[in-house]
């Protein structure tokens, strides 16, 4: 009995002892893609990010930063093969990191930013097939979470360039950014690279949106 108890307790410290390395190495393998991305590595943060989410395979954290990544770094590109390259290898992390978490607001957003990736580069190409769906995907995730302010602000943002596009006033959506930021303020992440409130940002959003209605105000009269 002793024997047993004595390999019981080794068994059980030696799962411990992997388990905290296990962690330790996605923290600091987190941590590293996270540095690289804010040094403007964008291939070498994504590929790490995949190779994370090759180890922590029930984790979505991983593929939803590496698909991120790539969207980010399609806006801005003047090569539709490189553009549609990167948005469908992008695809393809939403789509793990879906299975992994279904009818997560976060996941849904990221799928409309990758929609205006394609949008942004040819309007006319993209915009009739995808501006429904983003409408549904902001929809969809504003009903899961009323309350997230990264889906506030992804929705007013949205809906505040389709009133440019159209010459509407953006006076609404610029109400609503402002409570996106309310809440963003006080919001309280748990869980480790959690995505957060990128409050900077959004105030630079909200100063968009207030110089667009001064320009739509003066222009009405």
């Amino acid at each position: 009995n002793q024997l047993i108890m004595k390999n019981l307790f080794l068994f059980i410290g030696l799962f411990i002892t992997l388990n905290v390395t296990a962690q330790y190495r996605y923290q600091t393998g987190m941590q590293k893609a996270f540095s690289l991305w804010k040094q403007g590595k964008m291939t070498e943060a994504s590929q790490l990010f995949e190779r994370i989410s090759k180890v922590e395979t029930e984790n979505w954290l991983p593929s939803y930063y590496a698909a991120t990544v790539e969207i980010i770094g399609s806006f801005g590109l003047k090569d539709e093969a490189i553009l549609t390259a990167k948005l469908t290898k992008a695809e393809e992390f939403l789509d793990i990191t879906a299975s992994l978490s279904e009818n997560n607001p976060e996941i849904i957003i990221t799928q409309a930013l990758l929609n205006l990736g394609y949008i942004a580069y040819d309007g006319q190409k993209y915009g009739m097939t995808l501006s429904g769906k983003n409408n549904q995907l902001y929809a969809q995730a504003l009903q899961i979470a009323p309350q997230n302010p990264r889906v506030i602000l992804g929705k007013a943002e949205w809906e505040m360039g389709a009133a440019r596009f159209f010459g509407k006033s953006t006076k609404p959506y610029c109400e609503e950014i402002k409570r996106a930021i309310a809440i963003g303020k006080e919001e309280k992440v748990e869980q480790e690279f959690y995505p957060k409130f990128m409050l900077e940002r959004a105030e630079q959003v909200l100063k968009q949106c207030e110089s667009s209605c001064s320009i739509f105000s003066s222009n009405i009269q």
